[in-house]
């Protein structure tokens, strides 16, 4: 099992990059978002977190740029109908956090967009990942203080009253019914600090200045 590389890009194509390791060039294929970063990177070493599909007509190599984004490929092939590649498309069109968030939001038009990603694979994808993660997951997955505000940390670490949790869910419900997707407005409702007496209203007006 080749679980990680280091070496040289050498040249990238459509959808890979070749890496050589010791005088042996390795193809990898990669989500979007790495293949535009081994451009720049092109003729430097980087390093990969890898997953090999062995099949018997073929090997592949898959290449993330961190080990979230490697968990979550491993996640999405679990799915019925998610092969390899179709995760590839998934992950070149959403971030991981951005996955979770449409997923915990169950916001299937989101995930649908993705390239060869019906609506009908889009709802499974989120009946069958939605009990492996946790909103709290998100934090850990390249939500950044920018992201969350200046009191991103205090965010994380205070626990919400049952209050505070169900005026947040209104929030969410009352963007959704404003035109904004479920992911969109799970986002910005999570990206306000939780404060025990603010109201549905005060928590919209933070909210969609994140949107």
């Amino acid at each position: 099992m080749i679980s990680y590389i280091r070496g040289d890009v050498l040249f990238r194509n459509e959808q890979s990059v070749v890496i050589d390791v010791n005088g042996i060039g390795y193809e990898v294929f990669v989500p979007y978002n790495v293949l535009c970063a081994m451009e720049r990177a092109q003729g430097t070493q980087v390093e990969l977190y890898t997953y090999l599909q062995v099949k018997e007509d073929g090997i592949a190599l898959f290449g993330f740029a961190d080990r979230q984004e490697l968990a979550m490929f491993k996640h999405l092939i679990t799915v019925s109908g998610i092969g390899p590649k179709g995760a590839l498309g998934i992950l070149s069109h959403m971030s991981t956090r951005d996955l979770m968030l449409a997923v915990l939001a169950e916001d299937a038009k989101a995930i649908a967009k993705a390239p060869g990603i019906g609506a009908k694979t889009a709802s499974k994808l989120i009946i069958e990942l939605k009990d492996k993660f946790k909103l709290e997951d998100t934090f850990d997955s390249g939500i950044s203080a920018a992201d969350l505000g200046v009191n991103a940390a205090a965010a994380k670490a205070a626990p919400e009253s049952d209050e505070t949790a169900e005026i947040k869910n209104e929030a969410v419900q009352a963007l959704t019914a404003l035109g904004y997707s479920s992911s969109e407005a799970l986002k910005a409702v999570r990206s306000v600090p939780a404060e025990e007496g603010t109201t549905v209203e005060q928590l919209l007006k933070a909210a969609l200045k994140y949107i």
